[in-house]
């Protein structure tokens, strides 16, 4: 019986990780390397290249001259969302199958958080890379009919402090209703109303424009309550036709445009 033959040798390849070209480099460990690549230091023909696994051959490999082994920097990101889309995190799976098969499909605001949606505007210094659109969390919700101002964030710290002092962070929203509003209306909503008994969260309601039976309403509240406007609004029967949140804190939407993104500068706190 003869033994069967060893399939040949396969012939190297003439690439590389691009780890392991960093590593020769520098030089570095190929962990060191692995940093520095995942940190967006490397460019690889004048592109950033964040994936330690990828292949070179001829290409020109550049560690930036600031290149640093620290830990990344985490980011939080600013969204200008649009209504009607969704601002929770398990968008595509909050209904069960059978009505999400009878409903149309929910559009999650993440998809949104992409290069081509990065605002030109951005005044931030932060060079984008994949790893921020990573580990992202929305402490703050926002209504799927509202837009305006949502809140992305992979920094521990923004999400502790948005949940933590939430009781306390005032938030500011336009309102647009149908028709104008009285003034006993505007007071009702100014004085306070209550449910079953209870008084519900406190809200500063001033009138911000008026025009062709419509009226923008400016509201201020303390703390991230969903449905408490349009609750309040059903209360005194007024219809509302949209609603925009352009503050959370100190922090402004300001000329942000709709469906655009982009990083909140370090010296911006809510």
């Amino acid at each position: 019986m003869t033994a069967p033959e060893k399939p040949a040798p396969q012939a190297p390849r003439p690439d590389q990780r691009l780890a392991k070209r960093v590593a020769e480099m520098v030089p570095c460990s190929r962990r060191e390397a692995e940093q520095y690549i995942a940190g967006g230091w490397v460019r690889v023909d004048g592109q950033v290249v964040e994936e330690p696994q990828f292949r070179v051959l001829n290409q020109q490999v550049v560690l930036d001259k600031n290149a640093s082994l620290m830990a990344p920097t985490s980011v939080t990101l600013l969204l200008h969302k649009p209504p009607g889309y969704d601002a929770a995190d398990d968008a595509g799976d909050a209904a069960p199958a059978p009505a999400r098969a009878a409903q149309p499909p929910r559009r999650s605001a993440r998809q949104l958080l992409t290069a081509e949606h990065h605002a030109g505007t951005d005044a931030a210094d932060i060079p984008l890379l994949k790893r921020h659109f990573a580990g992202l969390t929305a402490p703050l919700p926002l209504e799927t009919g509202a837009g305006g101002l949502l809140v992305f964030t992979q920094d521990w710290r923004v999400a502790r402090k948005l949940i933590e002092d939430a009781g306390v962070i005032e938030h500011e929203l336009i309102v647009e209703i149908e028709g104008e509003i009285a003034p006993d209306t505007l007071l009702r909503l100014n004085q306070g109303l209550s449910s079953d008994g209870h008084p519900l969260p406190r809200v500063k309601v001033s009138i911000n424009s008026t025009a062709e039976g419509k009226s923008k309403l400016r509201f201020a509240v303390k703390g991230s309550h969903p449905g408490l406007i349009a609750y309040l609004c059903e209360r005194v029967g007024l219809k509302i036709l949209s609603m925009k949140r352009i503050r959370i804190g100190r922090v402004l939407l300001s000329t942000l445009p709709i469906g655009q993104w982009r990083y909140l500068q370090a010296h911006e706190r809510f």
